[in-house]
């Protein structure tokens, strides 16, 4: 048999199987995953981190430096921490620093208590797998707050692993069923990729609702009409996913949609998930950010004790960009009691999330009081963080629009302009023979030539025939500058040489 396989002896095993052969190859791996697409990391971010090996190595390029804004890595960019959260978290994580008198008292008390709530009084201990109770007490009443009294349950708070983690757990237990009665979730089209690529691994069915770009990204009720219908056709849609403020669109929705969406998923019966992970980043004049919590409570019984709904936050966006920690929170509402325990199981296969994530999240929603020692240096690093953003949330949208054949909206909120691109048919075809679509093709050349990293926006999803980048608002001002100057020129030489 050997002979027969024209194998070598030594690589074969005594019952005729090659002693090399992969029990897991691409053949025989979770066909779902091969599905799974995540542009802000995919292959421009591959390539841009080989031209920085390369420059690091000596090679000649074009440009001096790579500037990556390809991802909302705050502090990556150059956003500095905030004081307050360093300080109690070293002291959380060391705690013979509270012998320390250089580190102010509210933050050694509030060191203090959270290590009073951990198990043997550290950090690297577990935690009950829904999250520490006094952090999520303090959630509760952060909640209540921001959503003008309304009340809130600590017991319907799930610290997670940044947003991401609660999100994907929510989807799971949404998915079920085969063929045309499997889990439909609607998602808002450009989206943010998280979602295409847990509905893929969960193999779940993805319907698209487009945002209106005409109108600065806005959701119309008619389009969500439309997709659902169209998708009953085929499937079983059973969530509704909005991103407020947007990602990577930059929107603020109104008021007035938000009720919109609320009457129109209590209508069509409907799971609301609602990521509001860029709640503190609204910039533009005249938005503001409203919860679907504090809406769907104000619209009355008839929705408020119906219209079940996940909300989702996280300490890796607004002013405080601490992404690495992995701190974040879901709440629900109106969850069947017993799903609600199977959350709690699901939950509990992974132990708990990160408890240095917890500490982080419980200063978030638990930050330095008036009077305390803190709270002056606490309010002006968090005014300027946010300020700094909004003035360059402006200077983005009004660079690119001054460039013929790109046309940004307003950059009312989160930390990204998704504008859009005109893109000559020779180059279009260029891409399309070399198997690339338009945009990516775009954005590679802009790489290799000005070292300038953004993710196209096929990678996100848009309207057929039209192209568009994201960018992140994150680097610094001059920095900023620099990469709005050279995609200005960058697009002037493109469009030029293509036409």
């Amino acid at each position: 048999s050997e002979t027969r396989r024209g194998l070598p002896r030594e690589e074969m095993t005594e019952n005729g199987v090659p002693s090399k052969a992969k029990v897991l190859t691409v053949d025989t791996m979770n066909p779902t995953v091969k599905k799974v697409e995540y542009a802000v990391r995919g292959p421009i971010v591959q390539r841009a981190v080989e031209l920085e090996r390369e420059l690091s190595q000596g090679v000649k390029k074009p440009f001096a430096e790579v500037i990556k804004a390809n991802i909302g890595d705050a502090h990556a960019m150059g956003q500095q921490p905030i004081t307050f959260f360093r300080q109690v978290l070293a002291l959380c994580l060391y705690p013979e620093l509270l012998k320390d008198r250089t580190f102010p008292e509210d933050a050694k008390s509030r060191a203090r208590r959270i290590l009073q709530s951990c198990g043997g009084n550290s950090l690297g201990s577990y935690s009950a797998s829904q999250g520490i109770e006094s952090v999520r007490q303090d959630v509760a009443r952060y909640i209540e707050r921001r959503d003008g009294g309304v009340p809130c349950d600590p017991d319907n708070i799930y610290l997670t692993t940044g947003a991401s983690d609660g999100i994907v757990t929510m989807l799971k237990l949404l998915v079920c069923g085969e063929g045309a009665t499997r889990t439909g979730v609607m998602i808002s089209i450009p989206q943010y990729p998280l979602y295409s690529a847990a509905l893929a691994e969960l193999g779940a069915v993805q319907v698209n609702y487009y945002l209106n770009e005409e109108k600065c990204w806005s959701l119309d009720i008619s389009e969500l009409q439309r997709a659902l219908d169209e998708a009953r056709k085929h499937c079983n849609p059973r969530a509704l996913c909005i991103i407020n403020p947007g990602n990577p669109t930059g929107q603020v929705q109104s008021r007035q949609c938000i009720e919109d969406v609320i009457r129109f998923a209590a209508k069509e019966r409907l799971f609301l998930m609602a990521d509001e992970v860029y709640q503190d980043n609204v910039y533009a004049d005249g938005c503001q950010f409203h919860s679907f919590k504090k809406v769907l409570f104000e619209m009355g019984p008839e929705y408020s004790n119906t219209v079940e709904l996940a909300s989702f936050h996280s300490t890796s966006k607004c002013y405080m960009g601490e992404c690495g920690f992995r701190g974040g929170y879901m709440e629900v509402i109106n969850m069947d009691t017993e799903v609600k325990a199977q959350l709690t199981k699901l939950v509990s296969v992974r132990l708990c999330p990160p408890v240095p994530g917890q500490a982080l999240m419980d200063l978030v929603v638990n930050p330095p009081q008036p009077g305390e020692p803190s709270y002056e240096k606490f309010i002006k690093e968090r005014t300027a963080t946010l300020s700094d953003l909004a003035e360059k949330a402006k200077l983005t949208e009004e660079v690119l629009n001054t460039v013929e054949g790109i046309t940004c909206n307003p950059v009312q909120g989160a930390m990204y302009s998704f504008p859009c691109i005109s893109i000559p048919e020779k180059a279009v075809k260029e891409a399309t023979d070399a198997g690339q679509q338009p945009d990516m093709f775009y954005c590679m050349k802009l790489l290799e030539e000005t070292g300038i990293c953004l993710v196209p926006g096929s990678g996100f999803g848009q309207k057929e025939g039209t192209y568009h980048f994201r960018m992140t608002i994150l680097p610094p001002t001059d920095k900023l500058k620099i990469l709005l100057d050279k995609v200005k020129e960058f697009h002037w030489k493109f469009t030029q040489k293509y036409s």
